[in-house]
């Protein structure tokens, strides 16, 4: 053998990186790429806590529902067999070690630890899509790592315990481990793989989309489709069936037609535009979010076009994975009356996944030059600095108020240990204020998801016709000692005039420095 150095041919699926070590920071300018984007992440995702009141203060209406339910569970209160929660019980049982932390520390500190494992789970990203793609080069690397790091969706719903970033790691994850390379893994790979994406489901359903494009392709490797099968089945049956087996009615109801069945205003156009692209910052109107989404649609396709005629071959499984997830879960962000600003964050890796694989193509296999990181300080620079006002969420754009200038002196006017109602409970999560002292306090976490579980879709402002519903607030309000309402509490609770009257007659509004929050306590009788 010579000392001649082969040079892999142009358009070949496997690179000299590709046979480096698979370390997610080796000394490579991919694994370079893959350290220098998960330290912005962090910093990025650091920064949100740091802001005065985020870590301790609330985060979000969703975060008090999800990480409720984990502090619930800790107490042996199960979902859905004893309150409603309308997603798969993953992120109960991600979030239960963080919750243990609130039998000595207290629920404000306990939601701390969880958004803190949250921001963790979103920097976890960036790792992962960098190791799903740094076989193609350094140009896919810094493309798919710089933007998870920076995209606003990302960022932002890692700023509390949503269910986002975890869904977007595990399903990282999964496709990390069912492609060696640009093709399918073989063996215990596609079982591993499977099961991650399986576990992704019981976080959040929108997992199925990624599960059926990687199923087409095994349908032709029965042997290898029955493995990635089996681990999909395993990663959202271990943890889903011991709940959905006590209570499998209220199961069906909180997460399948509490999703599907949903009524309601429809979220217009422009919001769901707006997140998606990633102008978080801007309101410059539907028409511009609508030519912007266009253009990123035939930036997509002019790509993978462009990438095929020059290379003569169609993409490979891996970009068939990244281009058509991308447009399945486009299309299923668009469908639905619902969007919320986080759920730009399962997209917005995707969307760039199916851009970068096939832009990187031509570069399959090149060895950069040594100054070639030197080269790209500067526009990489640029770029962040540019990107970077989009992709920080400032605190007066927050989505949902902090309330950390009301929460100490709810938690001095409400006693430790009493039942109270609120129709936001990351309020009493955030002045420890959540766990009642006595068992004859009905759990009421989910007023929003309550109304769309047992009202058969109908949201809050008509499901108080329905008779479970209205039995679940008529007991709540029966029960509470204290009553905690926001400005939205119409849109939560199942208002109806029966359940107004006896509210008004029940309860006497204190008087206090927690404004805009009203606090409600039992009259003596």
């Amino acid at each position: 053998m010579s000392g001649t150095t082969v040079r892999p041919a142009a358009g070949s699926s496997r690179s000299a990186s590709a046979r480096s070590p698979r370390l997610p920071f080796s000394l490579t300018p991919a694994g370079a790429v893959i350290a220098a984007a998960t330290l912005l992440a962090l910093g990025l995702r650091g920064y949100q806590l740091a802001r005065p009141g985020h870590l301790l203060g609330v985060g979000d209406y969703d975060d008090g529902a999800d990480f409720g339910s984990a502090i619930w569970l800790i107490h042996g209160v199960l979902p859905y067999r004893d309150f409603v929660l309308v997603q798969p019980p993953g992120i109960t049982v991600l979030m239960a070690p963080a919750a243990l932390l609130s039998k000595v520390a207290g629920t404000a500190w306990a939601i701390a630890a969880g958004r803190i494992l949250t921001a963790l789970a979103g920097a976890a990203a960036v790792v992962l899509g960098g190791l799903l793609v740094r076989h193609r080069g350094v140009l896919a690397t810094t493309a798919t790592c710089g933007i998870i790091a920076i995209y606003p969706g990302s960022v932002q719903a890692a700023h509390t315990v949503l269910l986002e970033p975890w869904l977007t790691a595990f399903c990282l994850a999964g496709a990390v481990a069912v492609f060696d390379g640009d093709r399918l893994a073989s063996g215990q790979r596609l079982a591993w793989g499977g099961a991650a994406l399986g576990f992704a489901g019981a976080i959040k359903v929108w997992a199925i989309i990624p599960v059926a494009v990687i199923a087409v392709f095994c349908l032709r490797r029965p042997r290898q489709a029955a493995r990635f099968a089996a681990g999909v089945a395993a990663g959202f049956l271990i943890p889903v069936l011991p709940f959905a087996a006590v209570a499998p009615g209220r199961f069906y109801d909180s997460v399948v037609v509490a999703q599907l069945a949903r009524t309601g205003s429809r979220i217009p156009l422009a919001f769901r535009l707006q997140y998606l692209t990633g102008l978080t910052g801007w309101l410059p109107g539907t028409a511009v979010f609508l030519t912007v989404a266009l253009v990123m649609a035939v930036v997509v396709a002019g790509t993978i076009v462009a990438a095929w005629r020059v290379t003569r071959r169609g993409p490979s499984p891996l970009e068939w994975f990244a281009a058509w997830t991308a447009v399945l879960v486009t299309v299923a962000f668009l469908i639905p009356v619902d969007f919320y600003y986080h759920y730009a964050a399962f997209r917005g890796p995707l969307l760039v996944r199916a851009v970068a694989l096939p832009a990187a193509r031509r570069t399959d296999g090149w060895q950069q030059p040594p100054g070639w990181l030197r080269r790209s300080v500067i526009p990489v620079a640029g770029l962040v600095i540019l990107v970077l006002p989009l992709a920080v969420p400032w605190a007066e754009n927050s989505q949902t108020p902090t309330y950390s200038s009301t929460l100490p002196a709810i938690e001095r006017a409400i006693p430790r240990g009493a039942c109270v109602l609120t129709d936001e409970v990351a309020l009493l999560i955030s002045a420890d204020r959540f766990v009642p002292a006595g068992p004859a306090c009905p759990v009421v976490i989910d007023g929003v998801g309550t109304s769309y579980a047992l009202g058969s879709g109908r949201n809050s402002f008509t499901a108080g016709g329905v008779p479970a519903v209205a039995a679940v607030w008529r007991q709540a309000f029966r029960a509470a000692r204290y009553v905690l309402l926001t400005p939205y509490n119409s849109y939560r609770i199942a208002w109806t005039p029966q359940l107004r009257a006896y509210f008004r007659a029940s309860f006497a509004r204190v008087s206090g420095d927690w404004a805009p929050l009203q606090l409600y306590v039992r009259k003596r009788t």
